[in-house]
């Protein structure tokens, strides 16, 4: 079961990269994020989150190693993609239950954000470095 997702929220902590063989392709390359995806309520003080949860979000993409060094704790984003149910047993043999968000995109807001860098046309950018 699977349904249609498109949320607003901050990434809870660093991303985390994954490579899976594939054979004699190019290894599957998964980026994890953990967004706390808020719901603001306008109060007289300025806005309640009401009713916000965490979700992890899996994107599955060629560039992801890239984006690791992109994304960063605190950053706002947009994530669009589709919820999908999650079954596993915990460390005693209990059947849990989670939701994940498979993303199509993750786009970055524009909160807190000090410079954007563009690299030219038909390349990619270089990951900073020491990070």
């Amino acid at each position: 079961m699977s349904t249609h997702f498109y949320g607003e929220g901050n990434i809870g902590s660093a991303p985390d990269y994954r490579e899976f063989p594939n054979g004699n392709d190019e290894p599957r390359r998964l980026l994890r994020l953990n967004v706390y995806f808020d719901n603001p309520v306008p109060t007289k003080e300025g806005y309640e989150d009401r009713g916000g949860f965490w979700a992890p979000v899996e994107l599955w993409h060629r560039d992801a190693e890239h984006w690791q060094a992109l994304y960063q704790k605190g950053m706002r984003v947009l994530v669009e993609g589709r919820t999908v149910r999650d079954e596993w047993e915990d460390a005693d043999e209990n059947e849990r239950v989670t939701f994940k968000i498979e993303a199509r995109r993750v786009g970055i807001l524009p909160y807190r954000i000090e410079a954007v860098t563009l690299s030219p046309k038909g390349q990619a950018a270089e990951p900073p470095q020491g990070e």
